[in-house]
């Protein structure tokens, strides 16, 4: 089944999303918990709040989506493989280029060096992946990526899965049926990423 816009979208406005196995097989996932960043109670620790304002890293948005896809694919210390497959890859550029699928990256001496993207619909923002080749890069963009959709009126931030790094912003893990009710708020928030 090719991965379309429109099989894409409706995915996640049911809170179903993507992912690549091992296999090279695209299966669909809905965590049950799911992981969410509530964007009113996000917590920045003191140093990295240090570090956003001291300006180390130029952040921009969707200056280099599909290379973020692909540094977020590469393998790192501590993943050797990844969910994200050129299938993949390709399906969310296209979701970029109709202005769905989104990008913050943060920037230093002129090298992307840190970053995530996601999906955006309505006001609801699913958070897919994000890399760090420099201390905090991908944090920085985390930072300005939660200012960015409070500034907008998004309601949902969706991170899927919890992990301790999530879980020192303020990620909490929440039934998938209370899921369904904050995804359905969001859904119709007139907005644009």
């Amino acid at each position: 089944m090719e991965l379309t816009p429109r099989l894409l979208l409706s995915a996640y406005a049911q809170g179903v999303f993507p992912m690549a196995e091992d296999d090279g097989q695209i299966y669909w996932y809905q965590p049950d918990p799911r992981a969410i960043l509530p964007l009113s109670s996000f917590h920045v620790p003191r140093r990295l709040q240090r570090t956003v304002q001291q300006g180390v890293y130029q952040v921009y948005m969707n200056t280099a989506f599909e290379a973020v896809m692909r540094f977020c694919a590469a393998p790192a210390p501590e993943r050797k493989k990844s969910w994200i497959n050129e299938e993949i890859i390709a399906a969310y550029t296209r979701l970029h280029q109709l202005g769905f699928a989104h990008s913050v990256e943060s920037w230093l001496n002129g090298r992307l060096v840190g970053g995530l993207y996601g999906v955006a619909l309505g006001g609801f923002f699913a958070g897919e992946s994000m890399f760090s080749r420099e201390r905090d890069a991908s944090k920085v963009a985390l930072v300005h990526l939660v200012g960015h959709l409070r500034a907008r009126g998004f309601l949902l931030l969706d991170v899927q899965f919890m992990t301790d790094h999530l879980q020192r912003f303020g990620a909490v893990a929440i039934p998938d049926a209370l899921y369904q009710q904050y995804l359905a708020q969001a859904l119709p928030v007139q907005t644009h990423f």
